[in-house]
């Protein structure tokens, strides 16, 4: 499933052939995805230009000069994709690039691109807010602070893990916590932090919700964690680089000078890779 790195990297990739872009046509190729498109959807979409293209948390926000917003979620499966031509010019994952029944929404552009969104399983969302909205959106509203933000310090992570009593991993997959952060990405996180995935959340506060040395080193980790893994979306080079626990089951633990071996567990129905010798 796309995390905030993919969605980045798919926000880049497609950001040249549409902001600043007319949309000049939209081509629905089913009435749905996981939900319904909204009422009129391709008519109110077509002869508005992007103004701008940001991304919160898991969702790509397109700004349209009519004040409405695009909202797109890739779901499970999904993946974008520009063409020139009928030829492939970009593509945020290229092993989804090839096209045919699964290009369910083509979007073209004034530029003479097409961005087009493919989605074999059907769960991706897209929605469109109108003017003044945006910040009561149902998803969207209640969605904490950005990881790579100003906003995201470990005085934000020890306000919002104090007094829980859930794991630290699964506090870090509440989205009110952290925007975005999805089950890879928190794994690789708590190993470069050292912590626990079961250790308990509220461990890494004080009871006044004053961050431990413990909530300084997660943020710093969940930080560095991201931005590499958007690097890795973007580099050839760097794209095969394995993760450091996630899916390396009964591997030696990747941590200088630790003799321990990747354990797996499953914590809220989702799967957790540590190192139970350095991972405190």
């Amino acid at each position: 499933m796309p995390e905030l790195p993919e969605v980045e990297a798919a926000r880049r990739q497609i950001a040249p052939a549409m902001v600043r872009a007319r949309i000049t046509a939209v081509d629905l190729r089913r009435p749905d995805l996981r939900k319904p498109f909204p009422p009129h959807f391709a008519r109110r979409l077509t002869g508005q230009t992007v103004v701008r293209l940001t991304r919160r948390a898991k969702y790509l926000l397109a700004k349209l000069s009519s004040g409405e917003t695009l909202v797109m979620h890739l779901g499970m499966s999904g993946s974008l994709r520009v063409e020139r031509d009928g030829r492939t010019v970009r593509a945020t994952r290229r092993r989804q690039a090839a096209g045919g029944p699964h290009d369910h929404v083509v979007f073209h552009m004034s530029s003479g691109n097409a961005v087009v969104f493919n989605d074999p399983r059907r769960f991706g969302v897209m929605d469109l807010v109108r003017r003044g909205e945006l910040q009561d959106h149902a998803t969207l509203s209640r969605l904490g602070p950005e990881p790579l933000s100003e906003h995201f310090d470990a005085e934000a992570l020890a306000r919002a893990c104090r007094g829980r009593k859930t794991s630290l991993k699964a506090a870090l997959m509440d989205q009110r916590v952290v925007a975005g952060l999805g089950n890879i990405y928190a794994s690789e996180a708590l190993h470069v932090a050292g912590l626990s995935p079961r250790r308990r959340a509220s461990t890494i506060a004080t009871a006044t919700g004053m961050p431990k040395d413990a909530a300084r080193r997660l943020t710093a980790a969940i930080k560095q964690v991201l931005e590499q893994a958007i690097l890795r979306q973007s580099s050839a080079a760097y794209r095969n680089s394995p993760f450091l626990v996630y899916d390396r089951q009964g591997e030696a633990c990747p941590r200088k000078k630790c003799r321990g071996t990747i354990r797996h567990q499953i914590q809220g129905g989702r799967a957790t890779y540590y190192c139970p010798v350095c991972q405190r």
